[in-house]
């Protein structure tokens, strides 16, 4: 699958999907769109026809691929990124005759973006703190228009080794907040700096924070 996501807006309606197939086997895929936001850090997804992806049901041969074209249907929101999600759902064959066991169906969600009528761009803000239980608790709110995903990140304490790297992959969409413990040994004292190095796919980011009272 390539590209990995698509980004729509007023200027570029339409965006196109290679769907590839490796197997020795034909596959049928089914097409599915959904309406993507989030709520207390969980994805919320609801039926949609506010985008169009085609053909709906599709059959790639052995070693061949398919382009996958996916349409907006409304306008871009005058304000704020708009999120969806395109599911490309493998169908699989009837199983033959002597088939025993379990048949697996593949299953890819790919981001769909479309891009506001103003100039989009996530705003982050970092907190760092102690928990009663030890680990420290990482919180990055998204007060931007725009998404980020961060793909890992880790922490530095003042004169000690960096702490392990924490690989997330997760998405922040506009005004929400979410949060992440990180195990550190010895706590660092409130007051303590810390140096945060991330990757994310607005470019890698590196900040420094004080670690606040639990």
């Amino acid at each position: 699958m390539s590209p990995v996501r698509a980004t729509l807006s007023t200027s570029q309606q339409v965006g196109a999907l290679t769907v590839r197939n490796n197997g020795t086997e034909p596959t049928v895929v089914q097409l599915e769109v959904l309406s993507w936001s989030q709520q207390d850090a969980k994805d919320v997804y609801a039926p949609t026809r506010e985008i169009l992806a085609t053909p709906p049901i599709f059959t790639v041969a052995p070693g061949g691929s398919q382009i996958v074209r996916v349409g907006l249907r409304r306008a871009p929101d005058a304000q704020r990124e708009l999120s969806y999600r395109l599911y490309l759902q493998e169908v699989p064959p009837p199983p033959k005759p002597d088939f025993q066991g379990l048949q697996v169906a593949l299953r890819i969600g790919v981001p769909v973006f479309v891009q506001p009528a103003a100039a989009a761009r996530p705003v982050l803000r970092w907190q760092l703190s102690r928990t009663p239980q030890g680990p420290l608790k990482l919180a990055l709110s998204n007060e931007g228009n725009a998404h980020i995903q961060v793909a890992n990140f880790r922490l530095v304490p003042p004169g000690r080794e960096p702490l392990p790297t924490v690989q997330v992959a997760a998405y922040l969409l506009p005004g929400q907040t979410r949060d992440w413990l990180v195990e550190a040994g010895p706590a660092p004292a409130p007051g303590s700096v810390l140096r945060l190095f991330a990757q994310t796919d607005a470019g890698d980011i590196q900040a420094e924070l004080v670690v606040e009272q639990p």
